[in-house]
């Protein structure tokens, strides 16, 4: 049923049946005055020849004389007509005491006949005439009739001699009412032919932001829907208004979404640091003893090159994993030494075996020639965590590119990898803990990077397409106290 179409079919619908109807009454007022037209040019047309003939005829019918009065009547009539010409098919001329005085069709109506009990037609024409001025034409047209009759009165100085009778068979009317339907019916095609694809176009137009507007709204619930780039939207009428109370409540809904994502993070960050609190004191009691073990070989130990230099690596290892502890606590301090040359170099030897083992080439360009102001510890870890996440992201033989400077009062680390694009869905959760869309990922090393980054007022830049991914990292340097 059309209640049940979708407005796209249904407005452009309703236009054009309007159009239609407006089209059919154009038509038929069109037909009602054409009809009315054509009986008032009858009557003008048979009255103006009734007046002629009727003038012709007085002096003959002051003389008697019935062979002129029939050839006046006749005379109009002989030269052959166009079609559709407003002609009498019989003219009859009555005396003064209504019975014939001449007609053109003399067998039908004999001279000196009473037309009245011949033709039942005249009969009635002949009582109607008293309630119509004698002295001016009239026409009689009614639903009883088959013919028209105009009758004008035949006077002489107010003196009246006979009525001339001019019949007209409805059948004139025929002609001239096809030739108007012709032409209305024209109209019509026209009308229809020039409005009804624009009003197909309009109606489309009309329904156009509606059906988009229910296609969205039938997706809230599920999702989110887009707002449709429409240019509705910025029109001021009841449709625009409620485009942009639509608009709104998308609006709305995305940062109530936002903000219940934020909670969902919230929480599992507070998880995390619920449980990492419990874990902290298991790993910083005996990674304190190991330390002091360290401390007490450097001090009382043999002093070889090679001992020094595994208890010196294995003592910076160990500090560490206690700034990776506090990393993970969200309470780092920084309070190791600043970043040297030789500590950028430490991070490169202890990755290069990992990148080894998948064959990838290491690009390594270290720019820092004099100490950074930054933590070394943090600046460590974060290149350690970034760089074995490229060699995780790597393929075999692929290639990675590492770049660490100090330009304009910061610390700029930039990390680039072959692999696979990382979708914008993981890239909207890739620094949150325990997310990897990787199956060797534990979903901590970019989250520590990321907190370790925030604790230094720095920022973390990721950018992703289908060859490389890159990864900036910048760190402002602190002032010498």
């Amino acid at each position: 049923m059309l209640s049940n179409l979708s407005l796209r079919y249904k407005v452009p619908i309703r236009i054009s049946l309007l159009i239609l109807i407006v089209a059919l009454a154009v038509t038929v007022s069109l037909l009602a005055r054409s009809y009315l037209m054509f009986k008032q040019d009858l009557f003008v047309s048979s009255e103006n020849m009734g007046r002629i003939v009727a003038s012709t005829l007085t002096e003959a019918l002051l003389h008697d004389d019935v062979w002129k009065a029939y050839e006046i009547i006749n005379a109009p009539f002989r030269v052959d007509s166009k079609e559709g010409a407003l002609q009498a098919d019989t003219v009859i001329v009555l005396d003064k005491s209504e019975r014939v005085y001449v007609s053109t069709a003399p067998r039908e109506y004999p001279i000196l006949s009473d037309p009245a009990l011949k033709d039942d037609e005249i009969a009635i024409v002949q009582r109607e005439l008293p309630q119509h001025d004698p002295a001016s034409p009239v026409m009689i047209e009614m639903s009883g009739l088959g013919n028209i009759y105009v009758v004008t009165p035949i006077d002489s100085d107010g003196v009246l001699l006979g009525r001339l009778v001019m019949l007209y068979s409805h059948e004139i009317y025929i002609d001239r009412f096809l030739s108007f339907v012709r032409q209305a019916a024209m109209t019509a095609a026209l009308i229809i032919v020039l409005l009804l694809p624009f009003g197909v176009y309009w109606g489309q137009r009309t329904a156009a932001p509606l059906v988009e507007l229910s296609k969205s709204m039938g997706q809230v619930g599920s999702s989110i829907p887009q707002i449709p780039d429409s240019r509705i939207l910025t029109d001021g009428d009841e449709i625009g208004q409620l485009w942009a109370q639509f608009q709104r409540m998308i609006e709305q809904l995305r940062e109530k979404e936002a903000l219940e994502k934020q909670m969902v993070v919230s929480d599992r960050l507070a998880a995390i640091g619920r449980f990492t609190a419990g874990i902290a004191h298991e790993i910083n009691n005996p990674l304190g003893g190991l330390l002091n073990a360290t401390n007490t070989l450097q001090t009382h130990g043999a002093q070889d090159p090679l001992t020094s230099k595994t208890v010196s690596l294995l003592e910076r290892g160990l500090l560490q994993i206690k700034a990776t502890v506090g990393a993970l606590l969200v309470e780092a301090k920084p309070e190791t030494h600043p970043v040297t040359r030789q500590d950028i170099e430490d991070t490169r030897t202890l990755v290069m075996p990992a990148a080894q083992k998948k064959s990838a080439t290491l690009d390594w360009v270290n720019r820092i020639r004099q100490p950074a102001n930054v933590p070394s510890t943090y600046v460590r870890q974060i290149l350690i965590n970034l760089l074995l996440n490229s060699i995780d992201a790597v393929p075999e033989y692929g290639s990675i590119s590492c770049e660490i400077s100090t330009t304009d009062g910061v610390l700029r680390i930039t990390t680039y990898n072959e692999g696979e694009k990382i979708n914008n869905n993981d890239l909207e959760h890739l620094f949150e803990p325990f997310v990897s869309g990787r199956e060797s990922g534990r979903g901590l090393g970019l989250w520590v990077t990321y907190q370790i980054v925030n604790t230094l007022n720095g920022s973390i830049e990721v950018s992703s397409d289908e060859d490389d991914t890159h990864f900036v990292v910048t760190l402002p340097l602190r002032q010498a106290a």
